[in-house]
């Protein structure tokens, strides 16, 4: 079992993600969207979805540092694990707390309007469940430690994570993590495996030809022009 969790089951993640992105961008290009249901109510979405977003971004900030930022880079910075652990704590907790309430808003705007109720999917609850699940499992895990510096998953997790990229996952250092990172790992890498499948594919998408694309030329009019063209036999000549 310990072999499958952390040294089968982050790979098979990993290959459900490619290939659903493959299979989504090739066969449902044009489902790949957030599947917004502003048009329905838009006040409650403007307060959750910025909510939402701004909490999930810094857990993923904070996550992308525990896991691969070692331990004595950032005491080479002059910053002390007991620092380290006080902006982890505080910082990873209030981001935690941000899209836990985003989660919660989106939800019962879900549940008491009727006509987004009625666009959700069996497909958006089991999103919702593992999403949620996740965040809140990370944040009980890391607030049920109440020693001083909480528990040190630099030590453990974060080489494992490394590890996996070096195609020699170190399933060793994985045995003795508490059963709460235990938990919230193996449905943190759940969640990955369902993104193409979601609503959460939109991650992935980026308007980079915007960046490209032709300039918009607006052309002002004579405001004594205003108004229909009177029609005009035959040819006009150009820039008319």
């Amino acid at each position: 079992m310990t072999i499958f969790l952390w040294g089968v089951l982050p790979y098979a993640a990993f290959a459900l993600l490619v290939a659903g992105l493959l299979w989504r961008h090739r066969y449902d290009r044009f489902g790949w969207t957030t599947r917004s249901s502003q048009v329905y109510e838009s006040r409650l979405l403007n307060i959750a979805s910025p909510v939402f977003h701004y909490g999930i971004l810094f857990v993923l900030a904070g996550h992308l540092i525990g896991l691969f930022v070692p331990a004595s880079w950032t005491r080479a910075t002059g910053v002390s694990d007991h620092t380290y652990h006080l902006f982890s704590l505080y910082g990873g907790t209030l981001a935690g707390a941000l899209a836990v309430a985003g989660i919660v808003m989106l939800v019962y705007r879900r549940r008491t309007r009727a006509p987004v109720f009625r666009a959700t999917t069996a497909n958006d609850k089991v999103m919702y469940v593992f999403l949620l699940g996740a965040i809140v499992l990370g944040m009980t895990a890391k607030l049920s430690d109440t020693s001083g510096n909480g528990y040190d998953y630099r030590a453990t997790i974060g080489p494992w994570a490394r590890s996996l990229f070096t195609l020699r996952p170190d399933t060793g250092l994985m045995a003795g993590v508490p059963v709460l990172y235990h938990v919230h790992a193996v449905v943190g890498m759940v969640l990955i495996a369902l993104v193409p499948y979601t609503r959460l594919v939109h991650m992935f998408s980026a308007p980079v030809q915007y960046l490209f694309r032709p300039y918009v030329v607006y052309r002002s009019r004579d405001p004594r022009r205003l108004g229909p063209r009177p029609d005009r036999r035959g040819w006009e000549r150009a820039g008319s």
